[in-house]
């Protein structure tokens, strides 16, 4: 199973992503976890990385990309993969797309998880993070939404349209609200319902 997981911050992503490698088998691939696993390897991406990182700068998206490729080439993963905070632009879609080409491997689905935005504002204001007042987390939602828009209307575009579970291409639509067994109960039947 070869997933991608898209949905705004505090959607539950990340749990959710734990949850269905252990379930499923096969490595959550955060990009968060990428940079630093190469920065504290001091691989020679990780210190290109660091570069940008200690200047304030975005790591550039080759870069990125080039840590994706890396990692999906690893033995744990040659089964399946769950990516999580990557791709985060239709270019870096398309990278994956040829990545996974030269793997001779397609995606599954696009699991997109859907939750209210003022859901997400209660979730994450009730962490009580220093960095989470409500403005910044809706301009981080708008962020959200501005740069995944593309990516859904991408991965609507390709795959298996057409199949029932709320399927349109590879994207699969899975409600965040819920505990969170609930939640990965719908993602799992949500895959694998029409595969």
């Amino acid at each position: 199973m070869r997933l991608v997981l898209l949905g705004p911050p505090g959607a539950g992503k990340g749990t959710q992503a734990t949850l269905l490698s252990e379930k499923l088998g096969i490595p959550h691939v955060s990009t968060g976890d990428l940079f630093r696993a190469n920065i504290g390897q001091q691989t020679p991406l990780g210190v290109e990385a660091k570069k940008y990182l200690d200047a304030g700068d975005l790591v550039p998206s080759t870069l990125t990309v080039d840590m994706v490729r890396d990692r999906l080439a690893e033995p744990d993963a040659t089964g399946g993969f769950i990516l999580d905070g990557f791709p985060r632009s239709v270019d870096q879609a398309d990278s994956l797309a040829g990545i996974l080409e030269d793997m001779g491997t397609t995606l599954d689905a696009v699991v997109s998880f859907v939750i209210d935005e003022d859901v997400v504002v209660e979730r994450m204001l009730a962490r009580g993070r220093e960095d989470d007042k409500e403005d910044v987390i809706r301009n981080r939602m708008k962020v959200y939404r501005d740069e995944t828009a593309p990516l859904l209307e991408y991965y609507s575009g390709h795959g298996r349209s057409g199949q029932a579970g709320g399927r349109s291409g590879l994207v699969v639509t899975v409600d965040a609200v819920g505990e969170v067994e609930d939640v990965n109960t719908k993602v799992i039947d949500a895959i694998q319902g029409d595969s």
